[in-house]
């Protein structure tokens, strides 16, 4: 049974320093995975304002924020000029394809993409996903086939431009298992591949879960394999950094279930024949996580 590891990668630290140390940890384990890259300007520090929303503020406390992004994170883009990840960290991506790794897109500029997606129209999301699309060409050589839309923020033309730019498969949703997307009657013909496992950060500090006993509340919820396995989203700035001890648990302990753990690319391949069904894209919270994401809604025609 394949367990698709989904790293996102958000910041110009977590590229530059949580790559690195996911990659070695990955390929110690024979451990397949696919990073999703933001490949533009880190302005983290124009995401200070939400810090004060309830949600986010929890989340943040829970997580120890400025520890795992550092303090100079928060501050760029504001205060500090914004780094330009794709362009000064280019070596360390391709490194990550080098060294077997699938790689993908996860946003040109990370926080606005959060930040406007969701209500934007069709020429800001088409600029936007043009921009990533020509700095993934830039730094890799060829278009990239996966995308992973940061904070599970998307819309209408973001789903459209999902089969328009060419991505083959694409996790920019929350849910329980593949799917073919319909949003509002309009079928999206680029398979979803749903985070289906809450992430660390949505976990720790809530219900008793913290760093030293997530591992087991997370493996608690993989002990029973569903029929199309999992998807499990990482992050470069806490499973490459600080929880890197609780990534490695979850690696060994995913084994010992008889997972493979694997990019979304090889997760998909294993489910080759089987006939994906149709389901509708809703939007909704998640425990752990302020405001509303992208859902795998209710099967399409369910009972019809």
């Amino acid at each position: 049974m394949k367990l698709a590891l989904k790293i996102d990668v958000n910041t110009y630290h977590g590229t530059r320093d949580g790559v690195p140390r996911l990659i070695d940890i990955l390929k110690a384990r024979g451990a397949g995975a696919t990073f999703l890259f933001t490949l533009g300007p880190d302005r983290s520090g124009r995401a200070i304002n939400r810090l004060f929303h309830p949600g986010v503020f929890s989340r943040a406390w829970r997580n120890q924020i400025v520890r795992s992004y550092g303090l100079r994170t928060l501050f760029y883009g504001t205060l500090l000029p914004a780094p330009d990840i794709g362009a000064e960290c280019a070596g360390i991506m391709r490194g990550a394809r080098d060294a077997g790794f699938e790689v993908g897109i996860r946003a040109y500029e990370r926080v606005l993409w959060q930040q406007r997606a969701a209500g934007a129209d069709a020429e800001w999301t088409r600029r936007q996903m043009d921009l990533a699309c020509a700095r993934f060409v830039e730094i890799f050589g060829e278009p990239a086939r996966v995308h992973g839309a940061a904070g599970w923020q998307m819309n209408r033309y973001a789903y459209r431009l999902t089969q328009r730019l060419g991505f083959n498969y694409c996790s920019d949703t929350r849910g329980s298992g593949p799917f073919i997307p319909i949003y509002q009657a309009e079928i999206i013909a680029c398979p979803q591949l749903p985070t289906t496992l809450p992430t660390l950060d949505e976990l720790i500090g809530r219900d008793g879960v913290t760093a030293d006993n997530a591992a087991e509340r997370l493996l608690e919820l993989t002990r029973e394999p569903p029929q199309t396995g999992h998807v499990y989203t990482a992050q470069a700035e806490f499973e490459g950094k600080r929880l890197a001890p609780v990534f490695e648990k979850l690696l060994d302990g995913w084994r010992a279930q008889g997972y493979e753990p694997a990019s979304l690319h090889d997760y998909l391949e294993s489910l080759a024949t089987r006939e994906l069904p149709p389901h509708e894209i809703a939007a909704g919270p998640v425990p752990g996580r302020a405001g509303a994401l992208a859902l795998q809604g209710r099967e399409f025609l369910a009972g019809a």
